[in-house]
């Protein structure tokens, strides 16, 4: 049986920063992750998989939360 994700939005922080990392693994350190242009960002949450939110409901405090989280996402894998 398929493992069912349910859909990602714009306020799931962890769930968004988990999805980056294990796309992007030990690519992006802290101070790397903190250097991303927001533009970016916004791309490539965009297309990661199950994500339904959309480019509109987007605002900067959101991928600053993102960033945030990916940080303590990317920290938590250094251990």
């Amino acid at each position: 049986m398929a493992h069912f994700e349910p859909p990602i939005h714009w306020n799931d922080y962890e769930d968004i920063a988990l999805k980056l990392y294990e796309k992007f693994g030990d690519d992006f350190s802290e101070s790397k992750i903190y250097r991303i242009r927001f533009t970016d960002l916004l791309e490539w949450v965009l297309t990661l998989p199950n994500f339904t939110g959309t480019r509109e409901e987007s605002n900067e405090g959101h991928l600053e939360m993102i960033q945030s989280a990916w940080v303590y996402e990317w920290r938590d894998n250094q251990k």
